[in-house]
């Protein structure tokens, strides 16, 4: 059985839509980031950068000794290789695949999580830094909107590129941005939107929020304060 220690952000949710893609069974471990769960010296093992998500693999496909990943983009592949689903098996396929999953790591989640903290949840409100992130989120949007101007999915077949970029553009208005701008990017964003495995991916563990935010006031100074330990 997979361990998978989850909190539903955009980065959790991207393993979530994966696992529930691939139609396989996990063991839930809430890590409530907000409490800061992820600083706990029992999950330092699991994850150095302590951030979720991240799973306890005991049944790999060497069948060897239990495997642990963290990183998100590390974790999609390792599933995906495993599995022989949603990562193509030759070279150009599966680097197509590949580079636009870095691409969504490098650039498309750090900006939109960058924008979503000067706009909501920085407690001063600078104009230089809401305009920077939203316009490089932005221009993000246009370069996925272009990709997708001439084919339904990121890398031609659906694949873990598009499971990785789908929950980062699912709160765009939170990033400032118009959906209605990117026509080719909405119709992709709401074709995956009825996917059963994406909307079963996106809801786990949105009870636990209560319908709140993932961050509150309590929680700004567990996530956005810390130094090196």
């Amino acid at each position: 059985m997979l361990d998978l220690y989850y909190w539903p952000t955009p980065n959790g949710c991207k393993i979530t839509i994966l696992l529930h893609e691939l139609d396989i069974p996990y063991n839930l471990i809430a890590l409530n980031i907000a409490k800061g769960d992820q600083f706990k010296p029992e999950f330092a093992p699991i994850s150095p950068n302590r951030r979720m998500p991240a799973i306890f693999d005991n049944d790999p496909a060497d069948r060897g000794q239990p495997i642990t990943m963290f990183e998100s983009g590390a974790i999609m592949m390792y599933l995906a290789e495993k599995h022989g689903r949603f990562l193509p098996t030759d070279m150009r396929g599966r680097y197509d695949v590949v580079k636009w999953l870095m691409w969504q790591m490098g650039g498309l989640g750090p900006m939109c999580g960058q924008a979503h903290h000067f706009r909501q949840y920085a407690p001063e409100q600078i104009p230089y830094a809401i305009e920077r992130y939203t316009n490089e989120v932005n221009r993000l949007y246009g370069v996925l909107n272009e990709r997708l101007a001439d084919r339904r999915f990121i890398a031609g077949e659906y694949s873990i590129a598009d499971m990785a970029c789908w929950p980062w553009i699912k709160p765009y208005k939170g990033q400032g941005q118009d959906i209605e701008s990117f026509p080719h990017l909405k119709r992709w964003f709401l074709e995956i939107n009825e996917r059963p495995g994406a909307r079963a991916g996106w809801r786990v563990g949105r009870d636990w929020l209560g319908g709140g935010p993932v961050v509150t006031e309590e929680s700004k100074a567990i996530l956005f304060g810390q130094k090196a330990i």
